[in-house]
């Protein structure tokens, strides 16, 4: 199953986020592409304790507030700007790329906001 069957069989109201994927530092702060709809996606706002990657080895934990489930190929490295449909706009904290490993399950991108 891809992630558009499982939209459609599963979710029957997705949500569309848009993303301005970070692109790093530079010198009048940070950089972020242009602004971009992502959709359909699956958003829980429940919070949780995440692991958050750091330059150093050692990382941290932070407070996710929400979760988006996004179609795979999204382009959204920790640090970019995430837009809900609520209007609230918030930062990625953590990345993750789900794989199906040949499972009927949809293979999508996990993306937990601050």
């Amino acid at each position: 199953m891809n992630w558009a069957e499982f939209i459609a069989a599963y979710v029957p109201a997705p949500w569309t986020i848009t993303v301005e994927a970070w692109q790093g530092a530079g010198a009048y702060g940070d950089v972020y592409a242009s602004p971009a709809a992502v959709g359909p996606c699956v958003i829980d706002e429940s919070t949780r304790r995440i692991a958050v990657q750091t330059q150093d080895a050692a990382g941290r934990e932070d407070v996710s507030s929400s979760t988006v489930f996004a179609p795979p190929g999204t382009t959204a490295p920790a640090g970019s700007r995430v837009t809900l449909p609520s209007g609230r706009i918030t930062r990625v904290l953590a990345v993750a790329h789900l794989d199906a490993h040949g499972l009927p399950l949809p293979e999508h991108v996990e993306l937990s906001l601050e």
